[in-house]
């Protein structure tokens, strides 16, 4: 009695670790996509976290909310991207999922969005690469000159850096504000 349950729970235990290390159809996965990353956080509420995906091709973005509500938006304009600013998003209750085209300028911006409604927000992205994508040889943006490139990446530098002096003056000015409410209050 005790070896038949001893079995069982082998078995049970096995089938369990078979479906996790190797996604199936039944995740909603295809066999031809391959796992290039796996991102596990926490975000607070109405916060960001950004990441950056340097992946050439057609990407998909798979966020699941394990706690809370974290909500996805991506950009190839921004490397933080947010709920004002972005070309693809998905802020559902759970389950998350973003198509990054191919043709999307590289690095693209990730932005993960803590939803207020709850105090902290915990998610796992798994990052994949789709096979089945056809590449365009004739595409123009895979043959860009040297001199090309470098201008797009001094270009992305320059707003970049321009993003981040003015969320630094606006911080500064939210906190002058504060202290002067406080103050009068």
């Amino acid at each position: 009695m005790i070896l038949s349950c001893s079995a069982l729970v082998f078995a049970l235990l096995l089938s369990q670790t078979r479906s996790f290390l190797s996604p199936s159809e039944d995740d909603g996965v295809p066999e031809e996509w391959v796992l290039l990353h796996v991102v596990q956080g926490h975000i607070g509420a109405g916060n960001y976290s950004y990441l950056r995906l340097n992946h050439d091709g057609r990407i998909v973005l798979h966020m699941q909310s394990l706690k809370g509500d974290a909500d996805l938006y991506v950009s190839d304009k921004t490397l933080h991207p947010s709920f004002d600013t972005y070309k693809l998003q998905s802020a559902t209750c759970g389950h998350d999922v973003v198509v990054v085209p191919g043709d999307f300028t590289r690095p693209v911006g990730i932005g993960i969005y803590g939803h207020p409604s709850y105090k902290e927000s915990e998610f796992e992205m798994r990052v994949f690469y789709d096979q089945t994508a056809q590449q365009d040889p004739f595409d123009k943006g895979s043959y860009a000159s040297s001199d090309e490139r470098k201008e797009k990446t001094s270009g992305q530098a320059a707003e970049d850096d321009f993003q981040e002096e003015e969320s630094i003056f606006w911080t500064i000015l939210i906190g002058l504000l504060k202290i002067i409410l406080e103050i009068l209050f």
